[in-house]
């Protein structure tokens, strides 16, 4: 059955938080505490500014490569960047896929230190999830949940995973994680039954191995509508 979403793309906020301190990434090879977890990947999420609309990547590959939504991007060419050691870029999209909402993005500048979160693990409904993002600019903000359910969807996107953390507006393109810190989604959007934009306890995010394909890439379309 599809479901009405609300794409979690924003167009205000700024909120700060102080940011995780970049660090070197072991391999994950354990079941995490959240705190633990927001260590491990906090510095690998990047603050998105694009145009008016404000958003969460993920740094996926040691040259900086970042992940996000296709949505938080979608037609404009100003892409502003803010890495959790204060630095910030330019950014200059390298592919979209409006049929997932992903993209991906090549930083003009990078951090000192680069931090690529590790990407793919298992998903498990009722499993515990973490979310980390910039919900209405609260910057590096975490929420816990479970996986509520699989193969979701709404009325543009499938397949997706199904979670209660909560997300709002802003953190569209974070990276749901598992208890391992593993990247096992992007977060995309959120179920709106009253129409107003408010988190309502069930939100959407595109898992990884589906955000990684290459399948329909090309040049940006109309991407997803509400």
């Amino acid at each position: 059955m599809a479901v009405l979403a609300y794409w979690l793309g924003s167009s205000g906020g700024n909120g700060e938080a102080a940011a995780p301190r970049p660090s070197a990434t072991p391999t994950p090879s354990a079941t995490l505490t959240v705190p633990d977890v927001y260590n491990r990947v906090g510095p690998s999420v990047v603050v998105i500014q694009a145009g008016k609309s404000l958003g969460t990547g993920v740094i996926a590959a040691e040259d900086g490569t970042i992940l996000t939504a296709y949505h938080v991007i979608k037609g404009t060419k100003n892409i502003n960047l803010g890495f959790a050691d204060g630095t910030k870029a330019k950014a200059v999209v390298v592919s979209s896929n409006p049929k997932r909402d992903v993209a991906t993005l090549k930083p003009a500048k990078l951090p000192e230190i680069v931090v690529p979160a590790t990407l793919g693990g298992a998903v498990a409904v009722g499993a515990p999830v973490v979310a980390i993002g910039n919900p209405l600019g609260l910057t590096y903000s975490v929420s816990t949940g479970v996986v509520s359910g699989l193969n979701r969807t709404t009325k543009d996107l499938g397949g997706l995973i199904q979670f209660d953390a909560s997300v709002n507006p802003g953190s569209s393109g974070g990276p749901l994680l598992n208890a391992r810190g593993l990247v096992i989604g992007i977060v995309v959007s959120i179920a709106d039954p009253g129409g107003d934009d408010a988190f309502a306890g069930i939100a959407f995010a595109v898992p990884i191995g589906l955000a990684l394909g290459s399948e329909g890439d090309g040049p940006p379309g109309d991407g997803p509508q509400i």
